[in-house]
C-alpha cells in the first residue's frame, strides 16, 4: 500500500473522524445523517491510520514528506 498522507493530514482525519463519529453516534442517533456521519468518519479515520488515501492517489496528491527531507 503506497502512502500518501503526510503527518499533520493524519492528525487532522484522525480528529475529524473522531468528532464525526461522535456525532453520528450520539447526537444523531438512528437516522440516516448519523449513519452517514459514522460512515465518512470511519472513512477518515481508517485514512489517517493507514496512511493511505485512495482520493490522493487517483488525484495524483502526495502530502507525505519523503524520507530525505524530514526537518528536525
Amino acid at each position: 500500500m503506497f502512502n500518501n498522507v503526510g503527518t499533520i493530514d493524519r492528525i487532522l482525519r484522525l480528529a475529524v473522524g473522531v468528532i464525526l463519529l461522535y456525532l453520528g453516534l450520539n447526537v444523531y442517533d438512528g437516522t440516516g445523517l448519523g449513519l452517514g456521519l459514522d460512515a465518512v468518519g470511519m472513512v477518515a479515520i481508517l485514512s489517517g491510520v493507514l496512511g493511505s488515501c485512495l482520493l490522493y492517489g487517483l488525484l495524483g496528491i502526495n502530502t507525505r514528506q519523503a524520507k530525505g527531507n524530514s526537518r528536525l
